[in-house]
């Protein structure tokens, strides 16, 4: 009963981490149009100028989303927020924290 339960145990220990790797992985033909959307935008992958390749590709990811309109959080933010001003009037500071 024991090498039941045992070999349970490690059949789910090898399963898990095989299933959540391939949920992360994405498709050749998506990376294609990734990388063509970056081309899009000046981004040329392979022209061997190793030093600058980390401002290269993040101002062409900038300038995809500035095109599509995007932030890094998610999508353009449609509306308006208050700030400063009075939040509670004195009267009603004064009813709460004064004995």
């Amino acid at each position: 009963m024991k090498s039941i339960i045992r070999a349970a145990i490690v059949a789910t220990a090898l399963v898990i981490p095989v299933a959540s790797f391939a949920q992360s992985q994405i498709t050749r033909a998506q990376v294609r149009a990734e990388l063509a959307e970056l081309q899009s935008v000046g981004y040329h992958a392979g022209d061997g100028d190793q030093a600058h390749y980390p401002e290269a590709i993040q101002a062409a990811e900038a300038k995809l989303a500035a095109r599509e309109g995007a932030t890094a959080y998610g999508g353009a933010a449609n509306g308006t927020s208050q700030s400063g001003g009075a939040r509670v009037s004195q009267s009603d500071w004064n009813a709460m924290y004064s004995r």
